[in-house]
């Protein structure tokens, strides 16, 4: 590198991040703004390895990203305009952006949106089995599957309206949708699960940031 670089983003595993600062931390300007995916380095990690650095910005994309249909959390020591324009701009090829007003929030993002993409195909795998046990051809209901959540995931992600109020919009009174949710609704079975779900995949988040 010649000078101080405007943008330099850290993607790479989070053990080879002194490798890193030896070699060209030290070409790091005031106007360097620094962006980092590394899972568990902090901000304040960041800013004591590359002093010289301008604004410092972690990044939580998830799977998606890699056809444009991502969520990527971002959060800065001092989100001005000026850092939130630049990260916004860094990101937005990804799918969408969301800001985060407390770092310690990064577990929370980690266990719903970067391990998320895992659940939901658990889930889908779930409905499709579901569907074969009733006789359906399993290639057959793993297509059901997969459209009916794209689908439901499209509607939602446009409508005004929350996904609790969604599904109870589609159960009619003693039909069949109602009688499925009763299920999942019953002792709140479905909240209880994903809640235990999101909780481990938090602590473990946490756990592994430790070291």
């Amino acid at each position: 590198l010649d000078g101080a670089p405007d943008i330099m983003m850290l993607a790479f595993k989070p053990q080879n991040l002194s490798a890193f600062a030896h070699d060209i931390g030290a070409r790091f300007g005031p106007a360097t703004t620094l962006m980092s995916i590394l899972a568990g380095v902090t901000a304040a990690q960041l800013r004591s390895i590359f002093p010289k650095a301008g604004a410092i910005i972690r990044a939580m994309p998830n799977l998606a990203a890699g056809i444009g249909l991502g969520v990527t959390a971002l959060y800065a020591e001092a989100a001005d305009a000026t850092v939130r324009e630049t990260g916004n701009r860094l990101t937005a090829p990804l799918g969408s952006v969301t800001w985060l007003q407390d770092e310690a929030l990064f577990d929370a993002v980690t266990a719903l949106s970067g391990c998320g993409p895992g659940f939901v195909f658990r889930f889908i795998d779930a409905v499709a089995q579901a569907g074969a046990a009733l006789g359906l051809p399993a290639k057959q209901a793993l297509q059901l599957a997969l459209k009916t959540v794209e689908g439901a995931a499209v509607m939602a992600s446009v409508s005004a309206e929350p996904p609790a109020v969604l599904a109870d919009r589609v159960a009619s009174p003693g039909g069949a949708t109602r009688a499925g949710l009763d299920v999942l609704d019953d002792g709140a079975a479905l909240a209880r699960l994903m809640q235990a779900t999101l909780a481990a995949a938090a602590k473990r988040s946490a756990e592994l940031a430790q070291g």
